[in-house]
């Protein structure tokens, strides 16, 4: 069997200037990273604003299992799939993490014949937006210590320091540490820790920001700890935010690369759904609408985490109202979900689907509260039966919905024809009514409660003292009216990665609150999710390495 990367390496790449030209930018608003990378002008993106736009059809999942489901193979299939039907239409999904490409998931360019390219770019270094990030991040962690060693003219209280540092890999050593050791000249001794880039409110700020003015402000309203009195203290307050904005410039552009059969794909972003928002820059997916009939979007991980969040938080901050949900499903993700091991998955069991579509449904009745239409995509393995595949479609049109067969990983844009058809079929007209399930005005805690009984199944929350009177406090001082932003394990709608299928009867528990005011959201972290991963006991990068031609192996 062809590998991805082999793939990849083998496509037939057009230069990135004629990928932008068939959405209507022209060469002097791209600036070129190479032949076949480029980032569009901010200048360009400002002359839009006044064009109608096109459909916004989100891509979505259930619980991800290790069988794979394929959400950002299909969010490229189904953008191929438009473009072959004769439709103008562009991707928009996040940029990969180090951590995850070294570690235990792999990259996100797709796979197979629905892939982004070039690869390997994309799940490496990139156009060094991530380090932009990393950087503008610390940059206001070495400034919080600067201006506590010097004199401390805002009062901030050492113990009260919330701003963590940030890197991006899986290093679970950094999780707790103790910074400033040594003595006087090093500063003041504190409890301290790092968190992984993509969890960062700088990369939650990056995404959710309209321009550069926008992000300045957003990045001076971040809390980086409290005084004594408990008085917030901001970036703004420290000075910090106009050099942040400084290193963040060019990096806001969003860039622009092809799809295998060279149709344009925005990749710009990079939030995990799990611990942050998990969807990529609002930059561009209105660019994409702007330019695009169609514009296909993932958000990350199964429909409880990256479709609440994108309906919740970036939908409800940028003012985006989508047309259409497609719900990725698998027979051997569903086939998990229903009780069966990993390493018995090739043999039929009709039985085992039919138990593990519970999580399909139930992503399905979440994903149409928000109003919007949804269709489910098989996203069909060669081992597949008929049998099992029917159960799927049985369970799907239960709910009044239709699921249709995809063979995107082995057919490319062929393998999507119907469901872009359907797609087509599905958005004219009105018939999406979205609307994010809760008010602006509903208290925190509440907010958090209708994630969890209505989205999860969950009977209740529950936080001990410290957190519920965290969350009252935040309430009290002017920011009641945030959304909220669950950081729970991506395996299972409960907290409990071990529990699959479609969990009740459970509760949710809160043992962590962090304020983003510059992303406007608060930050929820349940259970034993972290904001930093560890590397698995066989980390990828054990099998990377470049050959005797130079050329990148074991990247997946």
């Amino acid at each position: 069997m062809t590998s991805d990367i082999e793939i990849a390496r083998a496509a037939s790449m057009r230069p990135i200037s004629e990928v932008a030209g068939k959405l209507g930018i022209p060469a002097e608003a791209l600036l070129q990273y190479g032949p076949h990378k480029g980032k569009v002008s901010l200048a360009f993106i400002d002359g839009l604003k006044d064009r109608s736009d096109g459909k916004l059809i989100l891509i979505t999942a259930i619980s991800p299992t290790p069988a794979g489901e394929g959400k950002t193979t299909t969010t490229v299939g189904l953008g191929d799939g438009l473009n072959r039907i004769g439709k103008t239409a562009a991707i928009c999904i996040r940029e990969p993490s180090l951590g995850p490409c070294f570690g235990m998931k792999g990259g996100a360019a797709g796979g197979g014949y629905a892939q982004v390219v070039p690869m390997e770019d994309i799940n490496l270094h990139f156009t060094g937006d991530f380090h932009a990030i990393g950087v503008a991040h610390n940059l206001l962690s070495a400034l919080i210590d600067n201006h506590i060693y010097w004199g401390n003219g805002q009062g901030l209280d050492n113990r009260r320091v919330t701003w963590r540092r940030v890197v991006d890999m899986n290093d679970r050593a950094l999780r707790h540490i103790t910074t400033s050791l040594g003595g006087v000249a090093n500063g003041f001794p504190r409890e301290d820790g790092f968190d992984i880039v993509v969890a960062s409110e700088v990369m939650a700020i990056f995404c959710l920001s309209e321009n550069v003015a926008d992000l300045t402000e957003r990045l001076s309203r971040i809390v980086v700890g409290y005084t004594r009195d408990k008085k917030p203290v901001t970036a703004g307050d420290l000075n910090a935010h106009g050099a942040m904005a400084v290193l963040l410039k060019d990096a806001l552009a969003p860039n622009l690369v092809q799809t295998l059969e060279n149709n344009p794909a925005f990749i710009h972003g990079g939030p995990f759904a799990n611990i942050a928002h998990g969807c990529n820059s609002v930059i561009a997916t209105k660019t994409a609408l702007k330019l695009a009939d169609y514009v296909v979007t993932e958000a990350g991980f199964g429909a409880d985490l990256g479709a609440e969040k994108f309906f919740n938080i970036k939908c409800r901050k940028a003012g985006l109202k989508p047309d259409a949900a497609v719900i990725v499903a698998t027979v051997r993700a569903l086939k998990m979900h229903g009780g069966i091991d990993k390493a018995d998955l090739s043999a039929e069991n009709v039985d085992a689907v039919r138990k593990g579509a519970a999580n399909l449904k139930r992503h399905i009745r979440n994903v149409k509260s928000f109003g919007v239409p949804a269709v489910v995509a098989i996203n069909r393995f060669v081992s597949d039966t008929d049998a099992e595949v029917r159960v799927i479609k049985e369970a799907t049109e239960s709910l009044g919905e239709q699921a249709i067969v995809c063979t995107h990983w082995r057919d490319g844009a062929a393998g999507t024809e119907d469901l872009a058809h359907h797609i087509v079929e599905l958005t004219k007209g009105t018939q999406s009514q979205f609307a994010p399930l809760y008010d602006d005005e509903l208290a925190l805690w509440e907010k958090i409660r209708t994630v969890a009984t209505r989205i999860y199944g969950a009977d209740d929350i529950q936080a001990d003292k410290k957190v519920r009177n965290q969350i009252k406090d935040l309430q009290e001082t002017g920011y009641g009216h945030l959304p909220v932003c669950m950081a729970k394990t991506q395996y299972s709608f409960s907290t409990d990665p071990n529990l699959k299928g479609a969990p009740s009867h459970h509760n949710v528990t809160i043992r962590e609150v962090r304020l983003s005011a510059g992303a406007d959201f608060l930050v929820v972290i349940c259970g034993d999710i972290m904001t930093m991963p560890g590397l698995p006991r066989k980390p990828a990068a054990n099998n990377i390495r470049l050959d005797e031609h130079g050329r990148v192996q074991g990247l997946f």
